[in-house]
């Protein structure tokens, strides 16, 4: 193993439709890797996903809130997925969070509306390839008011290259693409 290596744990909204009826048991089994795992620093990547909708939306909140109780509980930060279920999200991780939770928003695609609501929380927010789309306007909106001590940049790699490398495989080099990007944003 790598000694720079850190990992997360937890169950992905695309991956929710089996713990239908169960969905704590979501949250055991990532409790289960946290414990036996000294390497998982984080709760992730979870929440919530209705634009490919894999998992019936009421099984995907359930299992979100149940990994935000158990990040909560042992302290650990969130990573958090989220796509076209902004008011869910903010809302299951204001009541269920109770003012503890943390982390960072990543691979940001939403509006500068989420990126206030997720920065009220105390999140990051972390952009990836998506903003050098060209229709990608209201990511490059929200990139704008988030302030420099809580924008992160990621690649998200294999996918989400960014232009001009856009629809190859991604790859951790091309981060400097997003950089460049924020960069010229916010001048």
């Amino acid at each position: 193993i790598w000694k720079g290596l850190r990992t997360t744990s937890g169950v992905h909204p695309h991956r929710a439709a089996p713990f239908a009826g169960r969905p704590n048991r979501a949250a055991e089994l990532a409790d289960a890797r946290i414990q036996a795992e000294p390497l998982v620093r984080a709760v992730g990547e979870v929440g919530l996903d209705y634009h490919y909708d894999f998992a019936p939306r009421d099984v995907q909140r359930a299992v979100f809130a149940g990994q935000v109780r158990l990040a909560c509980e042992r302290d650990l930060p969130l990573v958090i997925h989220t796509r076209e279920a902004d008011d869910d999200t903010i809302e299951l991780l204001a009541r269920e969070g109770k003012g503890k939770a943390r982390g960072v928003f990543h691979c940001f695609s939403g509006d500068a509306r989420l990126a206030r609501r997720a920065l009220d929380l105390g999140f990051y927010v972390s952009f990836s390839g998506i903003i050098t789309f060209p229709k990608s306007g209201s990511v490059r909106d929200a990139a704008a008011i988030v302030p420099l001590d809580r924008l992160l940049v990621e690649t998200d790699a294999p996918y989400l290259a960014p232009v001009p490398h856009r629809g190859t495989r991604n790859e951790p080099g091309r981060v400097v693409e997003v950089v460049r990007a924020l960069a010229e944003l916010r001048g």
